[in-house]
């Protein structure tokens, strides 16, 4: 089965491009977003809206692993979006997320089904100035290389438009 990772920056378009990947059919959308205040709480309502309703949804902000295990079939192709707020989730949780990156990467070397996963890129800006922000972009930084060395295709996009990086469907 298929796993791709698509990677941009913020407002890249990233989330829209992975949808299409998948529209036509029914899919499963695993959202680690969490809508802590109004303005977050609009950003899914819009995501949800885009979608329309052959998505169904499954909220998932901590065990990304475990949901996909459960979920993953050959019928229907599922959705992640997005692996930078799973990595926010877990560290806030006091979680480790290198053993939580570790088994998502497991999963995906051989995924029951096909998968798209979106992730931000975080590592081409400057520095952050405090000791979290740069906890958070060196992890951002590792688990992007960990799932772009076991997803079979690797998108970049930018400016909405798509950069194959690595493809080995």
């Amino acid at each position: 089965m298929s796993s791709t990772l698509v990677l941009g920056g913020a407002r890249s378009g990233k989330s829209v491009y992975a949808e299409g990947l998948l529209a036509g059919g029914p899919a499963l959308y695993v959202a680690t977003g969490q809508a802590f205040d109004d303005e977050m709480a609009e950003r899914i309502r819009d995501h949800r809206d885009r979608r329309g309703p052959d998505w169904t949804t499954i909220e998932e902000p901590l065990e990304l692993a475990a949901c996909l295990d459960r979920h993953l079939s050959p019928e229907r192709p599922i959705l992640v979006d997005c692996l930078t707020l799973w990595i926010s989730n877990l560290m806030h949780a006091g979680l480790d997320v290198g053993h939580q990156t570790d088994r998502l990467a497991e999963l995906l070397r051989d995924p029951a089904g096909p998968v798209v996963l979106v992730s931000s890129e975080v590592g081409l800006g400057l520095v952050p100035d405090n000791k979290m922000a740069r906890e958070f972009r060196d992890h951002q930084g590792r688990v992007n290389q960990k799932l772009a060395s076991v997803c079979r295709r690797v998108v970049f996009v930018a400016a909405g438009l798509p950069l194959i990086m690595k493809d080995t469907l």
